[in-house]
């Protein structure tokens, strides 16, 4: 089973010399991914509930710092040559699909393809109206992106796209990525993301949740998989969010006999001066699991 960090980008890790420190250890002590996650806002009092905390609220402080997931990858990665790197998640219909497709083709290709495009469609609804974006419907507009961006990759000539929400004709977007594709992880705990990623996705996602629950949609993934006439095994499962500093390993080495392919952990530090031991601790207890 692979493991990632996630919350990299965030707090203390926000700053250049400690995001390296990370980056650095984390490959070092033979993690295989590295995860930042997103708010471009985040708005003052808000309603919206947030789902993967039992509070109904994100679990850090409203003004800690949050530095936009890509360019944050893209430090790291001049910084790395082995571990993979991946959003969990880019809020993707905040976006233009556009501008965001020119954005991660050359964080993929200048990371020689190591990048991973986790997507979410989001669920602060006060940030998008902040943001002048349209909260309604934005699965479909995420979808239709997602196309747009997918066509912009690959077309060996220019690119045309005519959609309900997009629409463009001839252009020409270069660089394009390693393979003219990224990969797409999609986000979210519910059965439309569980349709999206077995439609399109080549990973899966759902982010917290107890075990049961997890199985429970990943087998909806594999149905909506079926129906669109791919292969459910070639799509990737991520659990998640493990803390190693609350919790013990013990356990989660079930999880690969389970038919989960990664899973993802905390920072094993929120001390930077301290992530480089931590970390090789870290690396040392997901080496015992491996060999169990």
């Amino acid at each position: 089973m692979k493991f990632g960090v996630m919350f990299s980008n965030t707090g203390a890790y926000a700053q250049p010399e400690h995001a390296a420190a990370l980056a650095v250890a984390a490959e070092e002590a033979g993690l295989e991914s590295i995860w930042a996650i997103e708010h471009v806002i985040v708005p003052n009092g808000y309603e919206s509930e947030y789902p993967y905390h039992d509070s109904g609220q994100m679990p850090f402080s409203k003004d800690m710092d949050l530095p936009d997931p890509l360019l944050w990858l893209s430090y790291v990665a001049a910084l790395t040559s082995r571990i993979q790197l991946a959003t969990g998640i880019l809020i993707v219909p905040q976006r233009n699909p556009v501008v965001l497709a020119k954005e991660v083709a050359t964080l993929a290709r200048l990371s020689n393809g190591r990048f991973h495009l986790g997507i979410g469609v989001g669920w602060l609804q006060e940030e998008f109206e902040m943001l002048g974006v349209p909260f309604e419907r934005r699965g479909a507009r995420t979808d239709e992106m997602v196309a747009a961006m997918q066509e912009l990759w690959a077309s060996e000539t220019h690119s045309s796209f005519h959609g309900e929400f997009y629409d463009f004709d001839e252009i020409y977007m270069r660089p394009q990525p390693p393979g003219r594709q990224v990969p797409i992880i999609v986000g979210g705990h519910s059965t439309l993301a569980a349709k999206r990623a077995g439609r399109y996705g080549d990973g899966f996602f759902p982010g917290g949740g107890d075990v049961d629950a997890l199985l429970e949609v990943r087998e909806q993934m594999r149905g909506f998989a079926v129906d669109a006439g791919r292969d459910p095994d070639a799509i990737e499962f991520t659990a998640g969010v493990w803390s190693p500093r609350r919790d013990s390993i013990d356990g989660y080495g079930r999880l690969e006999e389970l038919g989960f392919d990664r899973l993802i952990v905390s920072p094993p530090s929120s001390n930077p001066d301290a992530i480089r031991q931590a970390m090789e601790e870290l690396g040392e207890k997901i080496a015992s699991v491996a060999t169990h």
